[in-house]
Parts: C-alpha cells; structure tokens; sequence
C-alpha cells in the first residue's frame, strides 16, 4: 500500500536553510512522486538557537525587535517571536544575554546580568502575550536571575535598604527581597521554560561549576559565586515559602535562570522539543501519518539524546507505531547510527560529491542536494509500496 499521508518536521540546517524551507522542499519532491498524497509541513525546533525562528514562520507570527540591555549592561537588538492569535511570546534568552554576545577577553560571570531577558518579557507582555515559552540555552550570565527579576520589578537590597545592582557579583551582597511592586501583568502571565539540562543550582553540578568556567570563571570565581548563589536562594525560598526549588532538575540551567523561573515566575521547566510539540499541536497529524520526514544539519550521537528529530520521531512512534521515520541531514557522523535506537528507522546524508563545507552549505547547493536525495528514497518507498 503506498503511503499517502506524509508530515515533514524538519529542524533547520543552520546556516543553510530554515526549517520552514526545509519542509517545503521535502513537500515538492513528495508530490513529485506520490501526486495524490496529503502533506502536512510543520516547524521544528527543541528551544535553542533557531526556536524563534521557526516557529514565527511556521505559526504566522511576526518578529519584533526590541532594545535591550545586553548582558555588559549596553545596549544591544534583540527581538521577540509574537503569535497574536495565541498571546504567545517565543523567545531566546541567548538572544539577550548570550555567551556570543561577550568578547572572550571580557567573559566573567560576575560582570554579566540577565536583565535584558527582563526586558523582552515585559515588550512581550505590552503586545497583549500572556502565554511565553522561552529557550534559556547559551547564556553568558550565572546571576540567578537577579537582572532579569529585577527588570520585572521586583527589588533586592542591601541590608541598608539601598538597592542590589543586576549582576553576578550583586548577589553575593543582597539582605533583603520585596516583591511589592513586581509589575502587575507577570501575574497573569504563564512561563514555560525550555530547559535540557538537569542540574541542580549549586554544587558540584550545579550552574557555577558546571558552566562557570566557560563563561570566563576562574576556579576562585566558581567557589564565590557557588556559595552566594546558594545563600540568595536560601533567602528566596524563605520569602517565598517554597523548599526545594534550587535541587529541582534544571534549576541550574542558564546561571540559576532554572531556579529563578520557577521559584519566582512558577514557570514550568520542560525539554524543549516536547514544548515545542505541544505548540504545534502535532499528534493529530502524527497519527494519520504513514511516513513522517525529519532531518538536521548535522546528524550525530547527540541527536539520539533528545534533540528534535529523534524528539519528533519518538512522538511519531508514540502516535502510531506503524509510521515510518525518516531523517535527512547535512552529513552523519558515525555516532549518528544511535539514532535508529531512538524512533529514527533511516537516516539518509544529503551530500553528492566531495567538496567544502562552505560549498555544501550554500543554500541553492543545500536545496538542491536535498531534493535529489529526498526524490530518491521516495521513488523506492514507491516501488516498495
């Protein structure tokens, strides 16, 4: 029976073609072969570089950029993903204080603040979204939040009364929390954080040691900020009333933005794929499929480890078991083979002939090789069929 329903999530294949673009090219090779068949294109992502993206494109929103205060505390372009029908903000914090955006000479976790995601949220929040789901990979920062609570409104102080500043160094020095005039529309706004990373907030696998040092901290650094870092969420929990919230898988990812989150915001830490996922609304589609089609850049054994073709592959099987899975990619390392183990039943390299990366990655070569390879294994499912 040949297949007749076919969904294409593909991820993007940075630097070459979007995930949108991706899917459409996939789509036109499909008709190509299979004239009468059903396609359904939806982005993919898994709330790294590249969630904005493409779920603003694929969902009809529209990006809107935004001034912030960069992670050095300068001015810097950021921007926002807005899903008007949904209220939904779609955001990168990298976008406002990631590691790129910090010379490597300058890199020092205490000199680096969050605010600027503070920021974003609340130009968010002033175009009507009350739902955001937010990707906290590369960050340049370990300020546990303090830069971008306090952007929100909220107030730490010093045991004189007078104001904590916004960055990493700042926390070590904060007496005090008054939530009294966090602004008023946080309330009734809802956070889910895109968060692969289960590490707890301090110790030795927490945010500091863990990701301190190549955010530029020294080991002296890394002992400092450990030990103040756990001090401001003792004295947050105490505030709040919670208990647990620095040990809950994730709290120290992004520098503590885990913990800060869900302590404050009760924000929902989540893998990224899976929100994304659930945006798209996917599994009525996944479940009349017969062939689902996915692909990456670059396939390798971190693919098996939850990024979002295996994620999407995974749900597919969930929906309906006889779906066939398949994967494209820019090139396949060998650990890539891990990937049939994980919802991925074949995996297919784009490339035709030797040549350079830079070569390969240009976007007229990426579409073409792509298309080929995809009318390809297509024509032998037809056959099969």
């Amino acid at each position: 029976m040949k297949p007749h329903h076919f969904v294409i999530a593909m991820d993007s294949f940075k630097g070459s073609i979007s995930s949108i673009e991706g899917g459409r090219i996939v789509a036109a090779a499909i008709h190509d072969v299979f004239p009468d068949s059903e396609t359904r294109i939806f982005p993919l992502a898994d709330g790294g570089e590249g969630t904005v993206d493409a779920l603003t494109e694929g969902l009809a929103g529209k990006i809107v950029p935004v001034t912030v205060t960069g992670p050095l505390g300068e001015k810097v372009s950021s921007r926002f993903g807005f899903l008007a029908e949904h209220k939904t903000a779609i955001i990168e914090m990298a976008d406002a204080a990631g590691l790129p955006m910090v010379p490597a000479p300058k890199r020092n976790p205490l000199h680096t603040t969050t605010y600027g995601l503070g920021e974003l949220i609340l130009a968010a929040a002033e175009r009507g979204c009350r739902d955001f789901i937010i990707g906290i990979g590369g960050s340049a920062t370990n300020d546990a939040g303090l830069g971008m609570l306090t952007a929100l409104g909220a107030r730490f102080l010093h045991a004189d009364g007078t104001p904590a500043g916004i960055y990493g160094k700042d926390l070590a020095d904060i007496a005090s929390i008054d939530l009294s005039h966090l602004v008023p529309v946080i309330k009734d706004c809802h956070f889910s954080i895109a968060c692969d990373v289960t590490n707890p907030l301090t110790g030795p696998t927490g945010c500091s040691a863990v990701y301190g040092p190549q955010k530029g901290a020294t080991p002296d650094i890394v002992t400092k900020m450990d030990k103040a870092i756990a001090a401001f969420a003792a004295l947050a929990e105490k505030v709040l009333g919670k208990t647990g919230a620095a040990e809950l898988p994730g709290a120290g990812a992004a520098g503590g933005l885990g913990f800060a989150f869900s302590a404050f915001l009760d924000a929902a830490l989540k893998p990224g794929i899976d929100l994304v996922l659930d945006l798209l609304n996917i599994d009525d589609a996944l479940r009349e499929a017969d062939v689902l089609i996915t692909g990456e850049g670059r396939m390798d054994e971190q693919t098996a480890m939850g990024k979002a073709p295996v994620g999407i592959a995974q749900r597919a099987k969930q929906q309906n078991p006889k779906a066939a899975a398949i994967a494209f990619c820019g090139c396949a390392l060998p650990g890539a083979i891990a990937v049939n183990d994980h919802g991925i039943d074949a995996y297919f390299p784009i490339l035709h002939q030797p040549g350079t990366v830079e070569e390969a990655m240009k976007p007229d070569i990426t579409e073409r090789n792509l298309r080929q390879t995809a009318l390809q294994v297509l024509r032998l499912l037809n056959i099969r069929s």
